[in-house]
């Protein structure tokens, strides 16, 4: 079902106004970009809520989404100084993540832009989350080496164009940042595990062996059901024998384990490609240990690092906004037969019929 008329829309506009709202998983975030400007980024974060259950409950997110998504707009837009009609197209998350968080966002900017009659952007999750990249550099150009590490991806990529990448590797079970939220249980850590998996490891040391990582059907691809498991293991054992463990040392040794990988073959996917940038997109780049390691090994073989600040590596919708505006561009629209979807491949885009 289409609607509105865009045939004379310039996609050359040099700085087009578009905004940005994100909902897959317990963030409800808006914001406004023109160009590769940002003008507002808004979030409203259920976490401490999902935090009393021990995680994302998505009953109780989606009821969060449906409270919050009209004001964070509304406020997006106010902050960005900018009125309703000044808005060039309107880019939303439509998958990958929860199914009914991703709901609330889907239509309300179905509904938001058919009143408005701007153009709507269907933008897959991971494709934003490479896409924060521009925004920390505008000047940036393929082709460059993605690390992509969040709680539901874990890959190296390709990027020949800003549409199109390959993928060079990918987890073969467990994600990076799924790994982190389960060794923080274990540890008897509040969620989100990640940052406090991080507090903790700075107060331990690595002394505890663990397991080097699967290189398996592939030299760039990753396996963290391994590493998780051993850190149950060892924490299990210890107990069962009644023998104390330093939980600090734990997490010092599994966070060391876990990112050594993803840096070291993130280095060497750019070398045998033979790019000269190296950009990084996920909740997981957030961490400081992978940012210093990362910063530091690039700096070591003259690779240029482009590393977005930890508000843009973790859920936003300035990187939604981002991503739309690349597929603004390629005059890449949803008509409103959009809807969401909980799995997407890494490289889906929605173009006028449907996912491709």
């Amino acid at each position: 079902m289409g609607y509105g008329n865009f045939d004379n829309l310039n996609l050359q506009k040099e700085a087009p106004i578009i905004l940005g709202i994100e909902s897959s998983c317990d963030e409800t975030a808006a914001a406004v970009i023109c160009g590769r400007k940002i003008l507002s980024d808004e979030i409203a974060s259920s976490a401490s809520t999902q935090a009393l259950f021990g995680g994302v409950v998505p009953e109780i997110a989606s009821r969060a989404h449906t409270e919050a998504v009209a004001a964070v707009v509304e406020r997006a837009v106010k902050n960005a100084g900018i009125s309703f009609a000044e808005i060039d197209a309107v880019a939303v998350t439509y998958g990958a993540g929860l199914l009914g968080a991703l709901l609330v966002g889907v239509s309300f900017a179905k509904a938001f832009a058919y009143a408005l009659n701007k153009p709507l952007i269907a933008v897959n999750h991971i494709r934003g989350h490479i896409a924060a990249a521009y925004l920390d550099e505008p000047s940036l150009k393929p082709p460059f080496v993605t690390l992509l590490a969040s709680g539901g991806h874990t890959a190296i990529l390709h990027a020949s164009s800003e549409a199109d990448f390959r993928i060079l590797g990918a987890t073969l079970d467990d994600a990076a940042g799924e790994a982190f939220d389960k060794v923080a249980r274990v540890l008897g850590l509040k969620y989100p595990g990640g940052p406090n998996i991080q507090r903790l490891a700075k107060e331990g040391k690595t002394v505890i062996p663990m397991p080097k990582m699967l290189k398996g059907g592939g030299e760039y691809n990753f396996s963290y059901s391994g590493l998780k498991t051993a850190v149950i293991n060892y924490c299990h054992t210890m107990e069962q024998k009644g023998l104390a463990y330093n939980k600090a040392d734990v997490a010092a040794s599994f966070q060391c384990a876990a990112i050594d990988v993803l840096v070291e073959k993130t280095v060497a996917a750019a070398k045998e490609t033979k790019v000269n940038t190296v950009t990084v997109g996920g909740g997981v780049a957030a961490n400081d240990y992978l940012r210093e390691s990362l910063s530091a090994a690039c700096a070591a073989e003259g690779l240029k690092l482009v590393l977005p600040e930890k508000r843009y590596c973790t859920d936003n919708a300035a990187m939604i906004a981002s991503e739309g505006l690349v597929q603004y561009r390629l005059g890449n629209f949803a008509d409103l037969s959009l809807n969401a979807k909980a799995s997407i491949p890494l490289s889906a885009t929605w173009k006028t019929g449907g996912e491709k």
